[in-house]
């Protein structure tokens, strides 16, 4: 479907622009450190109460640095930008995809109905990847990736799945009401906490 097809393209743009973004930060934490080298900042002055170039720092290396700090975290900036409306046009996409879709893609019901809920959605961040991924507060998870009820022993299980899968695409089969949707989720930094921007819970605790 063509929406699809444009939600794809705007999840590997956010995708791309995360990549510059981290790239940007690993520069600037190696500028960060030239400085540090020289035990000076961004606003100390470069020379003497003479007016002379200071002795204890490589001047030249110092004012290079700073001008590509001030260049790079202005970049960091704009593409911080650019990440958030990238992140807005993907949850539209997204909402129209699910509008789209049948409320169910599940076509073996005997697997789904032998399969229970072993997790709830208690909170989703707005803008998060599970956000993005169309996932709801009060979602009931029958599947979390290669995890289900009859072989999950701690969310630990589900934290170290996410970390294994960063930039990946996990599938998520939820119960929504009387419904089962399988979603796909991907795992990644965004600008908030964690690789998701959602919490869940085990049903045991609120159900039984």
């Amino acid at each position: 479907m063509v929406v699809d097809m444009e939600l794809q393209e705007a999840k590997d743009a956010v995708l791309q622009l995360m990549k510059e973004k981290d790239k940007i930060e690993s520069d600037l934490r190696a500028l960060k450190e030239i400085l540090d080298s020289n035990h000076i900042g961004m606003d100390e002055p470069l020379v003497d109460s003479e007016g002379y170039p200071r002795q204890d720092i490589n001047v030249y290396q110092v004012r290079h640095t700073r001008h590509k700090i001030i260049r790079l975290t202005n970049d960091h900036k704009n593409l911080m930008k650019k990440i958030e409306e990238g992140l807005h046009r993907v949850h539209a996409l997204a909402g129209a995809s699910i509008a789209e879709q049948p409320i169910s893609d599940v076509s073996d019901n005997q697997e789904t109905e032998a399969l229970e809920p072993f997790l709830r959605v208690n909170l989703v961040s707005p803008g998060s990847p599970a956000e993005t991924a169309g996932i709801q507060v009060e979602d009931l998870i029958l599947e979390f990736g290669s995890v289900h009820c009859r072989n999950f022993k701690s969310l630990t299980d589900i934290g170290k799945l996410v970390e294994n899968s960063r930039y990946k695409t996990i599938n998520v089969k939820i119960k929504r009401g009387s419904n089962t949707i399988v979603l796909s989720l991907t795992p990644r930094p965004w600008v908030g906490k964690g690789l998701l921007g959602c919490n869940v819970i085990p049903v045991e605790i609120v159900e039984r």
